[in-house]
């Protein structure tokens, strides 16, 4: 297992998921990724993205106009 970060601040739906998409797509099965992006749509995009995919989200927090999901690659 790996970590992994991916910046996806200042980009608006949908690319933020898309680059999450792309991104996932390189890693190995149980790497972690952190997505951090400054879009709020995310807290709901990137979630449901992953149950449909089948990852799992492991933390999502927001803070001061940031957000941060944390996905393990499944």
């Amino acid at each position: 297992m790996s970590a992994h970060v991916l910046n996806a601040r200042r980009l608006l739906c949908p690319l933020p998921v898309i680059r999450t998409q792309d991104k996932v797509k390189t890693l190995q099965t149980g790497d972690v990724l952190t997505v951090e992006c400054t879009d709020p749509g995310v807290m709901q995009d990137i979630p449901a993205w992953c149950r449909i995919n089948g990852h799992q989200v492991l933390e999502t927090r927001a803070d001061d106009g940031e957000y941060v999901i944390v996905l393990e690659v499944v």
